[in-house]
């Protein structure tokens, strides 16, 4: 199969139409329109060996199928009439596919960048004894996209392997969705599974994939989006519709025993039901008549399958199996009743003591507030207490070094203490050490704001160091775009920025934008991000040293992506078919991918692609100056990291696929299409185009850059945080500082092709 797959895909790149290893079904009614986005997405994924069957529900469906076939020879409209189940619509999508694998997608859920030839790699190269391939998945709803999904424990274990479930039966602990699987088209159809569409609901035909497939292949990478849309209507929930939930687990127990499948994932399968129906029948709210049968039915059910030898949980979880199993109705409501009432209680409790240690603390606070401020002590925070990083960590080494006898303390988050470098000392929020530092520091550094509850003593001093040159509307600024703003207290906001002493800056247009965007009696300091300072005395060795940490083989060109968050999102998904774009710029290319650190690394739906070679995610590598080092190359789309990698002289490709979009919803202090630091790029082929024919490079890209460096690079060159620390530390004047080095007369760190020679 991996043969076949790569002649598929050598096809593709000819242009010559061959049988499609996928056939993607596409299903449904055009719910609140999601069709359309479906479409639009797989429209943005060129993959030329894959067909798309709309099997579209109603005219609405059909109209949108029809326009996007008109201009994608790959997608296949099958209209069908209103009304038509789910069920049937995929056994109508599944008959008229000719591919060798089915995905089955339904109308309003998602499929993120890159997925269409994620699934279809995987699907050719699976072994020939591999029914299904499984993968990972997003969830989303009407007002939160890009939530995990609950799987990645699984994958973490599988990796890439293809399994049975003797050998790893919690692949039946996978979400039981379509969506999530690509199922081998003969044997979809030797199971008769075509036909069960008509008579059983998805996670039916989802696990009774897994329990006839000999063996499963998995993909430990993000392939698919769920969506839960926001009911226009909730209709009454039946009770036939309630008893068909232990219905569906009796029936695979069924299909379970008639296969005999060994004890293990019969184990599991039953964990699995009893879960669910325990969960239903707490959560649904059943009348009364419907719980007790309901009960009744999942009792009867958690006596006849259970397997032998099987022993009960400890703890709660054990009497709720032993009440369930005794069908002790009456009693299990009382258990429930007393559980909920133990944990109401123990809430009252936990909030009782939160509200005392809010005052013990403010008692704390208040009386350190009292005592005199110590002039050797310094917090340092970055990034909401992140950890060690950006400008007040480039600061506090500096620090080290010129004023020794000030000792600094980290603020960091408790989840994050322990990835602390060795001896570092800080302090957790709201603890007592927390206050008792936070009211005696001389110093307080961070990179945003601190708490409206932290007070500004008159003889402390408060340094904001800034974490970006602005692109994007900040501050004040941010009245007029409420997608960007979301309910910020801007009295607040400017409460904090009265607090500051002194504003850090890279550049004259950061120095203009903070003083319209916090307006205060701050003093701007026109030092330069200290974080650059890098930039500049970075050595060969160091670059060569980044590199094979990062695993970038010698001589390959690497190419970091980084784009920034948009507010109008609320999870991320790369706007690039990152395989794709790997391929296209060839074996010689490495692309490093950052996802914006809003999004953290939980949900990255580039897991897994670093094992391919041609991607590696880097959302987690921290610092980002070092992957900025080993770059060849900057891509981004508004991220401020564009103004901190042009201190390289490297060159900058911005892909502004949304532009506009942003532009309206975020707001930006200039343009960046007109004004942009390289070559502007809108499209994913013309971004490509521009690394092929070599653009990148050439001489308009270098006359942009090199105005973009006179613009805003202004006063990075290597000694900003010397000036900070001499400035607002050491209290020396401005006169005796060491001068800004003229942007011309600056030597950048080496390139990775100059480390290399």
């Amino acid at each position: 199969m991996a043969r076949e797959g790569t002649e598929q895909r050598a096809a593709a790149r000819e242009g010559v139409r061959v049988q499609p290893g996928l056939s993607v079904i596409v299903h449904g009614p055009n719910e609140q329109g999601h069709l359309g986005e479906l479409l639009d997405s797989l429209g943005a994924q060129p993959f030329a060996a894959a067909e798309v069957i709309v099997a579209a529900v109603g005219d609405w469906a059909r109209q949108e199928a029809e326009r996007h076939a008109a201009r994608d020879p790959r997608i296949v409209p099958l209209a069908l009439p209103e009304g038509t189940g789910e069920g049937a619509a995929r056994a109508a999508g599944a008959a008229r596919a000719t591919g060798r694998w089915l995905h089955f997608v339904h109308a309003r859920d998602g499929l993120p960048a890159g997925a269409l030839r994620m699934v279809a790699d995987a699907t050719a190269d699976a072994p020939d004894t591999a029914d299904l391939v499984v993968f990972d998945h997003i969830r989303s709803s009407w007002n939160k996209t890009g939530a995990p999904s609950g799987d990645g424990w699984i994958f973490a274990r599988t990796g890439r392997r293809t399994l049975d479930l003797a050998g790893f039966p919690n692949l039946l602990h996978l979400a039981p969705l379509l969506g999530n699987r690509a199922i081998r088209a003969d044997f979809w159809r030797a199971h008769g599974l075509t036909e069960e569409a008509f008579a059983h609901d998805e996670s039916y035909l989802a696990q009774a994939a897994l329990l006839h497939a000999g063996q499963v292949a998995c993909l430990d990478q993000v392939a698919y989006e769920v969506r839960q849309l926001r009911a226009q209507s909730l209709p009454p929930v039946g009770a036939e519709e309630r008893y068909a939930v232990v219905s569906r687990h009796e029936a695979l127990q069924r299909l379970a025993a008639g296969r005999d499948l060994p004890e293990r994932p019969r184990a599991v399968l039953y964990e699995v039901m009893v879960r669910e129906c325990l969960r239903t029948f707490a959560r649904s709210g059943m009348p009364e008549p419907v719980a007790r049968e309901f009960f009744r039915r999942a009792s009867q059910a958690a006596v006849q399958w259970r397997p032998r030898n099987h022993r009960r949980p400890a703890g709660f979880e054990g009497i709720r199996r032993s009440l369930l199993e005794e069908n002790a109705y009456a009693k299990y409501r009382a258990f429930q009743a007393a559980n909920h009432k133990r944990r109401d209680l123990k809430s009252a409790v936990v909030a009782r003591r939160r509200r005392v240690g809010a005052k013990l603390s403010d008692h704390h606070y208040r009386r350190a507030l009292s005592g005199p401020v110590d002039p050797g002590l310094a917090v340092f925070s970055a990034y909401w207490d992140r950890g060690v990083s950006c400008n007040p960590a480039a600061i506090a080494a500096k620090l080290a070094e010129l004023a020794p006898h000030i000792h600094p303390v980290w603020v960091v988050a408790r989840d994050k203490a322990a990835l602390l470098p060795p001896g570092t000392d800080h302090i957790v929020p709201g603890t007592r050490r927390y206050w008792e530092v936070m009211a005696r520091a001389k110093y307080l550094v961070n990179n945003v704001n601190f708490p409206n509850s932290v007070v500004k003593r008159p003889d402390a001093i408060h340094l904001q160091t800034h974490h970006g040159t602005p692109l994007k509307r900040m501050g004040l600024d941010q009245v007029e775009f409420p997608a960007a703003s979301k309910g910020l207290d801007f009295g607040a906001l400017l409460a904090r920025i009265d607090k500051w002493d002194y504003s850090v800056s890279a550049n004259s247009h950061s120095t203009r934008m903070w003083e319209r965007a916090y307006p205060s009696h701050y003093t701007s300091l026109d030092h330069g991000y200290p974080r650059n300072d890098v930039f500049y005395s970075a050595t060969a060795d160091d670059v060569r040293a980044i590199r094979a940490r990062l695993g970038i083989p010698p001589g390959r060109r690497a190419i970091l992506y980084a784009p920034t968050h948009r507010d109008y999102e609320a999870g991320w998904t790369p706007r690039l078919d990152l395989a794709s774009l790997a391929d296209r710029l060839g074996e010689e290319t490495v692309l490093l991918v950052r996802g914006h650190y809003f999004y953290g690394g939980a949900a990255s739906p580039l897991a897994g692609l670093r094992r391919s070679g041609r991607v590696i995610d880097v959302s987690t590598y921290d610092p980002v100056e070092e992957l900025c080092l080993a770059a060849d190359a900057l891509v981004t789309d508004y991220s401020s990291i564009m103004f901190d990698y042009a201190n390289l002289n490297r060159p900058i490709v911005i892909y502004a696929d949304d532009w506009e979009t942003y532009a309206k919803t975020r707001g930006v202090y200039f343009d960046l299409m007109a004004e942009g630091p390289g070559q502007v790029t809108r499209t994913q082929d013309e971004l490509a185009a521009v690394f092929e024919s070599g653009a990148w490079r050439d001489e308009g890209a270098r006359k942009a850059l090199s105005a973009f460096r006179r613009r805003f690079c202004e006063f990075d060159d290597g000694r900003a945080a010397e000036r900070v620390v001499r400035r607002v530390f050491l209290g020396e004047s401005d006169e005796t500082l060491p001068p800004v080095i003229p942007v011309d007369e600056r030597t950048p760190a080496p390139s990775p092709e100059e480390a290399a020679r």
